[in-house]
């Protein structure tokens, strides 16, 4: 069973974080959820990581604010940026040595980047390796939820409307009945050509934990965040990309931009799958972590004992880039 733990935030928030694994652990995996979900959509990594490598690996996941058991947050916190000074936090209390995985879905991804954005030493001294799970590194650019652009920029303009609306809501949630009646629009914008009744219900109940203020509050700050130069920095890191080719919310473009800003990143394009990978498409996203995971450990192996090298206080403030030199990429379509 995890370990489960209560990380108090400087601004009060309380985040609802869970970890499995020795504190010894050659690599801590920390797993980042997606915006109205919980940690628990990782559960089937979760699973193939403890079974894959057992103890030679330490994960985590948590609620990010306004998600899950974490506590909700004032609406100016609502934001990638802050997600992205979270991050640091969290690692800073539960995994503050060693070699870091991050693995993030859609706003759990964009979180990834705005903390190597705002916080590049701590980034550099921590960060082995990163996989991006149905994210983008330009907000809406691509966002047309498989539709006419006419459509598309109709809803988005409905959405936007909609979720300013709900970000004054503050720590409420959604009705169950709402939920309910909106299941068949969650399974049409979420998931692609197939998906199983208890993925609905996670999503569901996922969404129902969700305070109205983070449904609503984070929609900006999703929508404008553009850190393809932030990820080109990083070039040097081992990567993967996944994307489903029906994902209505970050389309394959999404996908394709950050494998070009990242050349060494290997791209992985799964047919008739939807914006939920890691529970559409669980063995892509297992074999995709697990290969980036290998190469960090092979390289944790090959490093010379020694003095870890000191992590920087989180600052708040964004920085200088990481340097990096490009690689090749790769592309797969499964």
């Amino acid at each position: 069973m995890p370990e489960q733990r209560e990380l108090r935030l400087p601004d009060g928030v309380r985040l609802h974080v869970e970890v499995t694994g020795p504190v010894e652990a050659e690599v801590t995996v920390v797993l980042l959820h997606g915006w109205t979900l919980d940690g628990r959509a990782w559960h089937r990594q979760l699973a193939d990581l403890r079974s894959r490598f057992g103890d030679r690996v330490r994960v985590v996941t948590y609620d990010a604010r306004g998600h899950g058991r974490s506590s909700c947050m004032a609406l100016r916190t609502a934001t990638l940026a802050q997600l992205g000074d979270d991050l640091a936090a969290v690692l800073d209390e539960v995994a503050p040595a060693g070699p870091v995985l991050l693995v993030g879905h859609s706003m759990g991804g964009m979180s990834v980047m705005e903390y190597a954005h705002r916080h590049p030493s701590h980034f550099a001294a921590r960060t082995a390796g990163l996989v991006f799970v149905s994210t983008t590194a330009e907000g809406h650019t691509h966002t047309v939820y498989g539709l006419s652009p006419r459509i598309a920029r109709l809803i988005r303009l409905a959405e936007t409307t909609g979720a300013g609306v709900l970000a004054r809501c503050g720590s409420w949630r959604p009705p169950p009945p709402l939920l309910r009646a909106l299941a068949p629009s969650i399974r049409w914008m979420l998931f692609g050509d197939r998906c199983s009744g208890a993925d609905i219900r996670l999503v569901t109940s996922a969404v129902a934990r969700a305070s109205l203020r983070s449904i609503g509050g984070f929609r900006a700050s999703i929508g404008a965040q553009h850190r393809l130069a932030t990820l080109a920095a990083l070039a040097h890191l081992p990567a993967a990309a996944l994307v489903g080719d029906r994902d209505r919310l970050t389309p394959p473009p999404c996908a394709e931009s950050i494998a070009a800003a990242l050349p060494a990143t290997e791209l992985t394009v799964c047919p008739g799958a939807g914006h939920m990978l890691m529970m559409e498409r669980p063995d892509e996203v297992n074999a995709a972590v697990a290969g980036v995971l290998d190469r960090v450990l092979s390289a944790a192996g090959a490093t010379p004992p020694g003095p870890r090298r000191p992590v920087d206080a989180p600052s708040g403030r964004a920085g200088a880039d990481v340097p990096g030199d490009p690689a090749s990429a790769g592309r797969t379509t499964r």
